[in-house]
């Protein structure tokens, strides 16, 4: 019962923190619309949530041990509920920037947390990855969820009300209650935090980074990151400004990118029980090129035609988000192998490094796809992710390589 009171702690934090985290498309749509602001100015929003959580991370993870995981997922929480109250009533583009700040801070003191508890809580790789995949597969859901709570909000006569900045109410009553749910967790203290000083846990995360696995590694969720927040933050954008879909609609049907990475990451635990991750991972990828190759040549002169709701949206809106089917099981696949290869007291620094390049490639993709999208158009800016897509089956194949070498000498190396 305890073991399930953890997971159900980890579960509901992360849900809650997907529809935060993954409204920034939403945010940025809206932003543009109530605020009147440019696209590069909107993409901004990416930069304050990811560049918080780089920086936390890198300046924190290797500390969060030796405070526990249990205070630091509280005190994330506590920030966030408190600056989703105030949102509505500040009603500013500058406190939203504040707003997403917060977040990422939250976030990267609860993800360093969740990472090393699902390592309390597995004995085996097998194990491991299974719980990490439906955990970031709980965590799609919750990105499903809020692009239906954010759309429930907007004033559909009305794209410049600022009456969604009301779902933020909403979000602080969610986050009060995983606060709860999480002081009642009986969540472990880590064993011997504090038998390294805060300086040497610092040093020993730094030092994890210079490792060829590792370099490849974290080049390599990097690059997934910045495909997925490069397409995931600007599809509400483009679904209105290329496809010409209404504000409503527009967010409604990206849902099926959400819906698309939670049956990935539901699915793929599945999957990997039978056929090994590499094979599995390049056919993922080729999947998520084929998907571009065919589905945005038919986004091409839609933008005029009379579209009032989903019946009328043109097939390019359905399959474009279908990407996410083949790029949901890339990220949470690579983070276990990973972590599996590790001893458990190395998983807190390593998560640190996954959630600073995780953050870095999600800055880097929402503003390149920004500035790509404003200067030559939004179906020039998603071509742009067949570049990362290529790269990323190259360090595939070399992370496969090192980790291959390192499961034969054995995990004392690193």
């Amino acid at each position: 019962m305890s073991r399930l009171l953890v997971i159900a702690a980890i579960a509901i934090s992360y849900y809650v923190f997907a529809i935060l985290l993954n409204s920034v498309g939403t945010v940025i749509l809206q932003s543009i619309n109530s605020f009147d602001i440019t696209k590069p100015q909107a993409s901004t929003l990416e930069g304050f949530k990811d560049l918080s959580i780089a920086a936390v991370s890198f300046l924190v993870a290797s500390f969060i041990p030796r405070v526990g995981y249990k205070l630091a997922m509280l005190l994330g929480l506590a920030l966030v509920a408190v600056a989703c109250a105030l949102t509505p009533s500040v009603a500013s583009f500058w406190f939203i920037k504040l707003l997403f700040a917060c977040i990422g801070t939250a976030f990267a003191l609860v993800k360093v947390s969740v990472y090393a508890i699902i390592g309390q809580l597995s004995s085996s790789t097998k194990a491991h990855s299974s719980l990490m995949n439906t955990i970031e597969g709980i965590f799609m859901l919750g990105v499903l969820s809020g692009y239906w709570v954010f759309a429930w909000f907007i004033d559909p006569t009305n794209d410049a009300s600022l009456s969604w900045l009301n779902v933020y109410y909403l979000l602080a009553a969610l986050v009060a209650l995983t606060f709860v749910v999480v002081m009642l967790a009986p969540i472990k203290p880590v064993e011997n935090a504090q038998a390294t000083s805060a300086v040497n846990a610092f040093v020993d995360m730094l030092k994890l980074a210079y490792k060829p696995l590792v370099l490849v590694f974290i080049f390599s969720i990097f690059l997934y990151v910045l495909i997925e927040q490069g397409i995931g933050s600007w599809l509400p954008t483009f679904n209105k400004e290329v496809l010409g879909l209404p504000t409503q609609v527009s967010i409604q049907i990206t849902s099926i990118f959400a819906i698309a990475l939670a049956v990935g990451r539901l699915t793929a635990g599945a999957v990997l029980t039978r056929m090994h991750w590499y094979p599995f991972l390049n056919i993922c990828l080729a999947g998520m090129a084929v998907v571009m190759l065919l589905s945005l040549p038919l986004a091409e002169n839609v933008a005029d035609e009379n579209i009032s709701h989903w019946f009328d949206a043109p097939l390019a809106a359905f399959l474009i988000p279908l990407i996410g089917l083949m790029m949901a099981p890339i990220y949470p696949v690579i983070n276990s192998v990973m972590l599996s290869a590790l001893p458990q007291e190395k998983h807190a620094p390593m998560t640190g490094l996954i959630v600073v390049f995780s953050a870095l490639g999600g800055t880097t993709g929402s503003i390149v796809t920004g500035f790509v999208f404003d200067a030559v158009g939004g179906q020039q800016a998603f071509y742009l992710s067949l570049v990362p897509i290529s790269i990323l089956v190259v360090t595939l194949f070399f992370f496969k390589k090192s980790s291959s070498s390192l499961a034969l000498k054995g995990t004392q190396t690193l």
